[in-house]
């Protein structure tokens, strides 16, 4: 596992390397999926990258990866390793040049993340975890803030692109900006649950897609975090690759925080 977490780790970093030059060096093209949301052409050039690389050591394993017509059932065949990818997570504040970028790259056996990095090439930082071994900032441990109440708790979430079903989300974020210290929304959730790992954050929830937060899920929970959902996750579908109702966040508030959003989406 050590090797791949390193194999794992240089991919991320190229990748980094090649969107950043993408934008600083080149005129950036944009375009969108399904009418909705945005992606550029170095979203693709770093997927094609990153599923080349792992295609060619791996050839045997499968990859779910964001740009390349995800099939998300993928998550729930458990017989082969599967590599879960997202080149640019955060494509808007790439589009519009803020620096909360990252690349995630995680490696699953039978629906349990082993390895994961989420690399943000603007910043210059790399979380990384192996299952069992910690949590990693460009090499040194991390850890959660130690939040005890919600009320001193800082948290992020965030919205998707599509907007006809707002109403649920309003509530929670009512709910939470009322009951917490106040709200980041930072635009990357594989960003928001790693700065939960290293206590930059004491809590997020979101509900979002597997390459949107396996790799970070994993860091988090290497740091010492407690990671679930507050709804209910469907039989059979592994927990560590289900993204809806997810909830991160520094384990003496996970109960309380999944109290409030339960309350107000109507679960309870």
């Amino acid at each position: 596992m050590e090797t791949i977490s390193q194999f794992i780790e240089a991919i991320a970093l190229e990748a980094g390397e090649l969107i950043r030059n993408e934008r600083e060096r080149n005129v950036l093209r944009t375009d969108y999926k399904e009418q909705t949301e945005l992606v550029t052409h170095a979203d693709v050039m770093a997927d094609e990258f990153i599923t080349a690389a792992i295609r060619k050591r791996f050839p045997d394993h499968r990859i779910l990866s964001e740009e390349t017509m995800p099939d998300l059932s993928q998550a729930e065949q458990l017989d082969t390793p599967l590599w879960i990818v997202d080149p640019i997570d955060g494509t808007v504040n790439y589009a519009y040049g803020h620096p909360q970028v990252a690349v995630s790259i995680a490696y699953a056996e039978r629906g349990h993340v082993q390895a994961g990095v989420v690399h943000a090439p603007f910043s210059g930082e790399t979380f990384s975890a192996v299952k069992g071994q910690g949590a990693t900032l460009n090499g040194q441990p991390v850890e959660h803030s130690g939040a005890t109440v919600p009320r001193d708790c800082l948290f992020a979430t965030g919205f998707p692109y599509t907007k006809g079903h707002l109403e649920p989300l309003i509530k929670r974020l009512d709910a939470m900006i009322h009951q917490c210290r106040d709200l980041r929304r930072i635009g990357s959730a594989a960003l928001d649950i790693c700065w939960v790992a290293c206590g930059r954050l004491d809590i997020y929830y979101e509900n979002v897609s597997p390459w949107d937060f396996a790799a970070a899920r994993l860091i988090a929970l290497e740091a010492g975090a407690t990671a679930g959902h507050f709804g209910d996750v469907p039989d059979g579908y592994p927990a560590d690759l289900y993204g809806r109702d997810i909830l991160i966040s520094a384990p003496a508030v996970w109960e309380p925080v999944r109290r409030i959003l339960r309350s107000a989406s109507g679960y309870d």
